[in-house]
């Protein structure tokens, strides 16, 4: 089965990503893998306690990722899985597409300042020639209808 590959963080251009990877998962039978990444500096500075604190992370994603899982299941009829991975965002998202094959399609969020689409939309973008799976960037400010009629 293909899935949809979604990054999950605190940015705003996260819902759209996820409510998009949703919509396409529903329409075309495909499932959705959230991938939710620890940054290492998250640790860096408290290794006494690093073990606390990545539980701590984890619960908090975890909690995260149930408020877009019931949403899939209830209105998509989508289950999505969720990974959690720690590291580098742009190598942990390459490792997770290489890792699972069925991975059909990259989905994220473009942000909507003035600084730029965001440093992770920028960084795959950088990288999307060598990349295992396309990518589909979804704009941070598309309404949820304009999100409906494109999927």
């Amino acid at each position: 089965m293909r899935k949809f590959l979604v990054v999950l963080d605190d940015s705003r251009e996260c819902l759209n990503a996820m409510r998009y990877a949703a919509l396409r998962a529903a329409h075309t039978g495909a499932g959705v893998t959230i991938l939710s990444i620890i940054p290492p500096e998250e640790f860096q500075h408290w290794m006494g306690v690093a073990d606390l604190m990545r539980a701590e992370a984890r619960e908090r994603i975890e909690a995260h990722f149930e408020v877009f899982a019931k949403w899939m299941r209830d209105k998509q009829g989508v289950n999505p899985e969720l990974v959690i991975r720690e590291g580098d965002a742009v190598t942990e998202i390459l490792a997770q597409m290489r890792e699972d094959p069925e991975t059909g399609v990259l989905v994220l969020g473009a942000g909507t300042d003035k600084a730029g689409p965001g440093p992770l939309v920028t960084a795959m973008s950088r990288n999307s020639g060598s990349l295992p799976t396309p990518i589909t960037i979804v704009p941070g400010d598309m309404s949820k209808e304009t999100l409906e009629k494109i999927t």
